[in-house]
């Protein structure tokens, strides 16, 4: 059996690019049940990351947060009944561009380093997910902790 990153990662792999809007990739992260994507460059090359966590931590320090009950986004600096602060929050958010929300200059591995790394490389670097690139840096395919977790409880040895 192979022990290299190649042999359980997913691909294709679902990504975005950098001039995406926040809400392409709110879309895609929402119909592919998936918390986080590759962002890549017109070249395929992995130029960052985006995930559920970026866009909550981004729509935080914008001062738009997620107010639980409800199915829009609520300032905690305004007054419930200013619709108009609150209107211009929920709007400007989804047109935001990927690349100001995203990760920049993610861990990636090649196809060929050993599953045992990327689980190292995951715990320190504190990261759910790695792309795994080509020998020219672009996107073949990615693994995510559960794959790694999937890994490991089928092994028989």
């Amino acid at each position: 059996m192979s022990y290299e990153a190649s042999t359980i990662m997913k691909a294709p792999v679902i990504s975005i690019s950098p001039e995406a809007s926040l809400q392409e990739a709110i879309k895609l992260l929402a119909e592919n049940k998936v918390s986080g994507l590759p962002v890549v460059d017109a070249e395929k090359k992995v130029v960052g990351i985006i995930t559920e966590k970026d866009i909550v931590d981004y729509a935080s320090s914008v001062h738009v947060i997620p107010l639980i009950g409800t199915s829009g986004w609520v300032s905690p600096h305004m007054e419930v009944t200013d619709m108009t602060d609150f209107r211009r929050g929920f709007e400007n958010l989804p047109n935001e561009k990927v690349e100001k929300v995203m990760t920049a200059r993610p861990v990636t591995v090649k196809e060929s380093v050993y599953i045992i790394e990327v689980a190292r490389l995951m715990k320190k670097k504190d990261v759910n997910r790695i792309p795994v690139v080509d020998e020219n840096g672009k996107l073949t395919g990615i693994i995510t902790r559960a794959d790694l977790v999937n890994y490991l409880a089928e092994r028989e040895d």
